[in-house]
Formats: structure tokens, C-alpha cells, sequence
């Protein structure tokens, strides 16, 4: 081991290994997948490399303002849109959203954690021929993840499970299950999250401020931030690299992969040499590494001989109802999302559509209401709904996306950034199966909050930048019709590793990443036993 040329070295790095040392694992990217990975190879007495194109952050860099840590965290490197959906449309040059620091989008995200149920797994097989859609099965089964499962969430400390107690009832928890039980709903609690309800595993107990998705100053939200990563530099197996752009993937003559080249935080390139690689930039970022790693051997990019990487991506479906009553909600207080109504998650044809969806709480601070509740719409109608910020309750519509070949990560024919590459460009096409799920769950929100009195009710489409990023590298068993095998592993690179919500062959109804976790918690261990064999 030698420390890397002066300006270049991580601050808070306590290791460092020799950009020749093949012996290491190099992980793109340090989120959900990518972190779990790196605590799980570690453990197992596997060296690690971290490349992250972020900062390194600590709970004293969290802000509890919207806005600051909006722009503290986000990923602002542009990605052109193109398509019909209203996302394309209203966010052309920013068509999605993402963070760009150490524990990546675990950062920001609510801490949502449910798991697929079946159904979501075999839409190929339930759904059957959906027209404009591309489904696929997963070459996986529920009870193959099922003890993964187990394990990511004791690891994230998911309440209702495990023992781990359940969220507290807030005010605009106690609306939403009262209007639940009026329309019928019974499937009704303050939900599965990754959040401390009580001091574990060294995190704080939530202290219900709110501003979850802010970076959490308290410390009680997992991220790999504050929990996997900590522990891998712990063994002092694994080095983080932050503020490094990964460029491309290098391989040998044989095909393998052998490196990584990337950009530091002063422009310089360098080359990792590498055992095994492991990609974990998320479902956009994965994909342009891979299209940008085009070689003779691979001349349509590394791994893309059936020309499925960057195909298939799947967001969700969103829609917000919001719904005034006379006495006062104060939604803002308490966790923002510790509420789920799981009813209308299933597969049911006769609603009018294929696959299910949430109705998740939502809240936010009064300044992000004021300028997303409606930001199309200005005057008295608007601002009659910002006076009334105290007295308003919000849910959030979250629904499966159906895979479409047209919705696709492809690199930019003419704009670069700032290192040279081509910028990602994103297709998205709404499918009118997710209008349906929209269109359904608004009217049964609303329906919802006027059972229990509501003055009025509002809906907003949800065309914000997307997120909880799936699909561009899906699994399949077929190296035909897909990237990676149920391991993740590219079918036409033994020792390269897609370890992302990339892999996913469909869209779940909810939040991705505890499923992320999971994967990466077995992924490692396939790693690790085909290392210690001599597969890889």
C-alpha cells in the first residue's frame, strides 16, 4: 500500500492501496448498493475501493432547510430528456434526481423500506403481453431473497420488524387512517422504515424533526453514510475515494475487466487496477459508464452485446393529493412519511390496470410547499392553499412503472461535460398504464380525505424529476434479454458486477432500496466465494 500523489488523497481516508494493486475490489459508487457492498466484502477479509464522484459529508453539514440541502446534495451534472411524459417536458435539461456524495441518494431518501411482493417479481408471467410494454420475470424467486431481506433490514434497523418498534402516529398519520377505515382500507400503519425509533447499532432515536430527507442531523435515518461505510474503513480493508468522476472501465485482452480509469477532484486521471468491479452509480450513471467503456472488443459498449444496457428504465408513478380540514394538521411535524396504506398493492385487472401502487404519507416544510404545491399555477386560487399550509394533509400516490424498451439511457450525440464525456440522455414515455394507476389512486385519495370531512381537495401530477431510479442493466437468465444474471454478474464479463437498482428486471410498487440492500448483501457473497475459489 502507498498514499496517491499529493491533493489527491481523501481527508478522511485511514488506508490507501497502490493503483496497481489488482488484487482489490473497485466499487463505482458508495449508495445503497455500493456501500452495503463495500461493509459486506470487507467483513469477509476482501480489500475495497470506493470511487465516488461526491463529497464526503458529516452530520454537521446537514442542514434542516429544504432548499440548502437541496442544492448541498443534488447531482447537478445536466442530463437531456427527450419523450412525451411531463417530466421531459418540464425538466428538460434535469429529468432526474439523484445525490453526489458518500452514501449517495441514501443521503436523502425518506427511509421507506417494503419489500417486493410476488406478483411484482413475475409480470411477464401475470401480466402477460401488455401492448408497448417489454415485461420480463426475474430469474429469482420471493424465497430466494427472502433471508436477504432479513438481513438488510436488522442491518437498517426497519422498524416493525424484527422487533424493532413501529414509527409514531403523527397528526397527518391519524387523517389518513381515519379516512383509510371509511372508504375500507385495513391494510393501514405508520410504516416499514429504516429509521431509529429508539438509540441502535450506534445511531441516535429519531428525534422527529422532520427534515428526513435533508441528510437527517440526528443521525437516526440509515445511510451508508453513517452506518455501512463507517464500518468497512473500520477493518482497514477499504478505501473511499470522494470527489472522483469513474471515466470508464478498462479490460484486458481476455475481455475481463482490469481497472477502472477516473478523474480526481483536481481533473488528473488515474487508473485503479482491479480483481473484480462492481458498478453502483444508480440506474443512470451505471448505464453511460458502461456505454462509455466501448472498446473494439466491445464496440457497442462494455457488456451490451445484446444492446440492452441502458434499455428498460422504470421510475415511479407519482401523483400528490392534498386535502383541507378545520382543525389543524401540521403535516410538517413528525416523520414525514411514516404512513402507508398497502390495499390497492396487488394485481388486479379489474381496477383497470396491471400491477398496484401506495398511498404513502408526504409532508413537507411551508417554503418547498409554497413553490411545488403547484408550480404552474399562480394567484388567489394558490395562494388560498398556502394560507392554509397549517390545516393540510398530503398523501402521495407511488405506483409500480411498467419496463419499456423506449424508455432508455442513451449518451448525448453532441453535449459533453466538463471531463470530456457525453452527457446521458434520457427517453420518457408515460405508459397508459401508469396514467391509470394515477387516475385511480387520486380518486380514491380524495375520496379518502372528503370521507372524513375534507373542505376541499387538490391533485398535482407529480411531474417532478424522477427518482427511485430502476431497470437500464436488468436481470435476466437469457444473456439474450438482459445484462446480468440473478447474481448480477454481466453475462459477457466474469468479473464485473452491477450492484444497483439497475438491475432490476421490473419496478416494485415501493421504495427500491431496501431490495438494493439485499442484493448487495448477497451479491457479496457470491464475490466472495467465487474469489476464494478462483472463478474470479
Amino acid at each position: 500500500m502507498t498514499g496517491p500523489p499529493d491533493g489527491d488523497r481523501d481527508e478522511f481516508a485511514t488506508v490507501t492501496f497502490d493503483r496497481d494493486d489488482g488484487s482489490v475490489v473497485v466499487i463505482v459508487g458508495s449508495g445503497a448498493g455500493g456501500g452495503t457492498l463495500a461493509c459486506e466484502l470487507t467483513a469477509k477479509g476482501i480489500d475495497v475501493v470506493v470511487i465516488e464522484a461526491g463529497p464526503r459529508f458529516a452530520e454537521a453539514d446537514f442542514e434542516n432547510d429544504e432548499f440548502a440541502m437541496h442544492a448541498q446534495l443534488t447531482w447537478h451534472d445536466k442530463c437531456a430528456a427527450t419523450g412525451s411524459s411531463l417530466v421531459a417536458e418540464n425538466f428538460p435539461e434535469a429529468p432526474v434526481w439523484t445525490c453526489k456524495g458518500v452514501g449517495g441518494t441514501t443521503l436523502h431518501w425518506a427511509g421507506t423500506s417494503v419489500r417486493f411482493q410476488d406478483y411484482e417479481l413475475r409480470t411477464r408471467t401475470l401480466y402477460g403481453e401488455v401492448p408497448g410494454a417489454n415485461l420480463a420475470d426475474w430469474p429469482l424467486r420471493l424465497d430466494e431473497l427472502a433471508p436477504y431481506y432479513d438481513r438488510a433490514e436488522d442491518k437498517m434497523g426497519v422498524t416493525g420488524t424484527h422487533g424493532m418498534p413501529w414509527p409514531q402516529a403523527n397528526n397527518n398519520y391519524k387523517v389518513m387512517a381515519a379516512g383509510a377505515r371509511r372508504i375500507g382500507y385495513t391494510q393501514v400503519d405508520t410504516n416499514h422504515m429504516a429509521i431509529n425509533i429508539v438509540p441502535r447499532d450506534g445511531r441516535n432515536g429519531c428525534d422527529q424533526i422532520g427534515f428526513c430527507r435533508e441528510g437527517c442531523k440526528s443521525g437516526a435515518k440509515w445511510s451508508t453514510m453513517n452506518a455501512e461505510l463507517p464500518k468497512a474503513e473500520a477493518t482497514g480493508r477499504c478505501e473511499i475515494r470522494s470527489s472522483c468522476m469513474a471515466l470508464r472501465i478498462e479490460h484486458d485482452w481476455a475481455g475481463r475487466a482490469s481497472g477502472v480509469l477516473y478523474a480526481d477532484r483536481h481533473g488528473h486521471h488515474h487508473l485503479q487496477k482491479a480483481r473484480v468491479v462492481c458498478v453502483a452509480g444508480n440506474a443512470i450513471q451505471s448505464p453511460r459508464l458502461l456505454l462509455n467503456s466501448e472498446t473494439s472488443l466491445f464496440p457497442d459498449g462494455l457488456a451490451n452485446g445484446s444492446g440492452m444496457v441502458g434499455k428498460h428504465y422504470m421510475r415511479h408513478t407519482f401523483a400528490f393529493v392534498y386535502g383541507e380540514f378545520e382543525q389543524p394538521v401540521n403535516m410538517h411535524r413528525g416523520n414525514p412519511c411514516a404512513g402507508l396504506i398497502r390495499d390497492e398493492c396487488r394485481h388486479d385487472p379489474a381496477r383497470g390496470f396491471a400491477g398496484g401502487y401506495y398511498t404513502s404519507l408526504f409532508a413537507y416544510g411551508l417554503p418547498y410547499f409554497a413553490s411545488y404545491f403547484d408550480y404552474k399555477r399562480w394567484g388567489r386560487a394558490h395562494t388560498r392553499w398556502i394560507e392554509a399550509y397549517d390545516h393540510i394533509a398530503c398523501l402521495v400516490i407511488m405506483g409500480e412503472d411498467l419496463a419499456l424498451a423506449t424508455n432508455r439511457l442513451t449518451l448525448h450525440g453532441n453535449e459533453k461535460d466538463h471531463h470530456g464525456l457525453p452527457i446521458p440522455s434520457l427517453n420518457l414515455d408515460d405508459h397508459p398504464n401508469e396514467l391509470a394507476i394515477k387516475n385511480y389512486g387520486i380518486k380514491k385519495s380524495r375520496a379518502l380525505y372528503e370521507a372524513i370531512g375534507a373542505r376541499r381537495t387538490y391533485e398535482a401530477p407529480g411531474a417532478w424529476p424522477s427518482a427511485h431510479h430502476m431497470g437500464t442493466c436488468r436481470m435476466s437468465a437469457d444473456p439474450a434479454h438482459g445484462v446480468v444474471d440473478s447474481w448480477g454478474r454481466a453475462h459477457e464479463v466474469a468479473n464485473l458486477f452491477v450492484s444497483d437498482g439497475s438491475q432490476f428486471a421490473s419496478a416494485m410498487a415501493g421504495n427500491p432500496t431496501l431490495t438494493i440492500v439485499a442484493l448487495a448483501v448477497r451479491q457479496a457473497g457470491h464475490i466472495a466465494e467465487a474469489m476464494g475459489g478462483g472463478e474470479i
